[in-house]
């Protein structure tokens, strides 16, 4: 079968070759991959590449072999897949714990969107606490995880501020609920109760200032990549607010139970997957580096098919 593989770390990031075909495990099943969606981080990991391993975290497909322990869904049914790696391919191998049926009502390409931005999204308001009649600072807020969360959030009857250099992308989350959208965090105004930090650097600082006392920042990334400093003495002092880290990984409730919960919430005209890039997955490595560049609103979804979903 065919697959998107590494290069050395330099442009085009990745190639496509034939790979021999999954070997599942009993608790896994078989997906033949309609569409997947890059992520910055596998972007991240691809400019430096583990031996052996193969990207793609975000997929949705059909169920070509049902798992050997009679977990999960059927032979024939579609699914949205958070595997750990290996997606970006025409087949993959996928514990049933991360996966979830998609109904009819939802396309592969809106299913692909959900798993890493939607499952952080979902995960990070839960970490939070709360949050209706709260004020909530979003940093970062004009890719996949920022839109979700504006949605979520303002259908929590949270008070949205984002923080987006867009004015396009400024305009769509306001139309998803963002009460208040600024370009630049130090244009927000606070005190807010929560906020959700993802930038690093000097973010998290400023973040922090705006804080009420008693005020969480729950910090999730680092998408500037540079190391962010504190003076403990100046925020805490001032504030009293408390930081916490959050990984969408570390949650007491089941993947496979917070895809169907994404995907119910898609079918029902709940939640929106906002895809920027639609494209056939020849256009991988333009796409990668349309990410790198932030060139893109929301999430890109490429398909292995030629669906008329194109």
């Amino acid at each position: 079968m065919l697959a998107l593989l590494p290069t050395d770390g330099s442009d085009p990031l990745v190639r496509r070759a034939e790979v021999p075909e999954p070997a599942p495990a009993p608790d896994e099943a078989v997906v033949a991959v309609e569409a997947f969606s890059p992520n910055r981080g596998e972007l991240f990991l691809l400019q430096a590449p583990r031996p052996g391993w193969r990207p793609g975290k975000d997929v949705a497909g059909r169920v070509v072999a049902a798992a050997a322990d009679g977990t999960g869904p059927a032979a024939g049914a579609r699914v949205v897949a958070h595997p750990p790696h290996g997606g970006w391919a025409q087949r993959v191998a996928v514990p049933t714990r991360r996966l979830a049926p998609v109904p009819d009502a939802v396309g592969s390409l809106e299913a692909a969107a959900l798993p890493l931005a939607g499952l952080t999204a979902l995960r990070l308001l839960r970490a939070a606490g709360p949050v209706a009649g709260r004020r909530v600072l979003l940093t970062g807020a004009s890719g996949g995880v920022g839109h979700y969360v504006t949605e979520l959030a303002a259908a929590s009857r949270a008070e949205v501020t984002a923080v987006s250099r867009s004015p396009q992308r400024a305009a769509r989350l306001r139309a998803l609920g963002a009460e208040h959208v600024v370009h630049a965090i130090e244009d927000a105004r606070g005190p807010f109760d929560v906020a959700l930090e993802s930038v690093g650097g000097p973010s998290l600082a400023a973040a922090l200032a705006l804080m009420r006392k008693g005020g969480v920042v729950v910090w999730f990334g680092q998408a500037s990549r540079t190391p962010a400093t504190l003076d403990f003495f100046a925020h805490f002092g001032q504030t009293g607010a408390a930081v916490r880290h959050f990984h969408y990984e570390d949650s007491d409730v089941p993947l496979d139970r917070d895809l169907a919960t994404l995907v119910r919430l898609v079918a029902g005209g709940r939640l929106h997957p906002e895809i920027g890039v639609r494209a056939g997955w020849e256009a991988t490595a333009a796409t990668l580096r349309d990410l790198r560049d932030r060139r893109v609103r929301g999430n890109a979804v490429l398909s292995t098919t030629t669906s008329k979903e194109q």
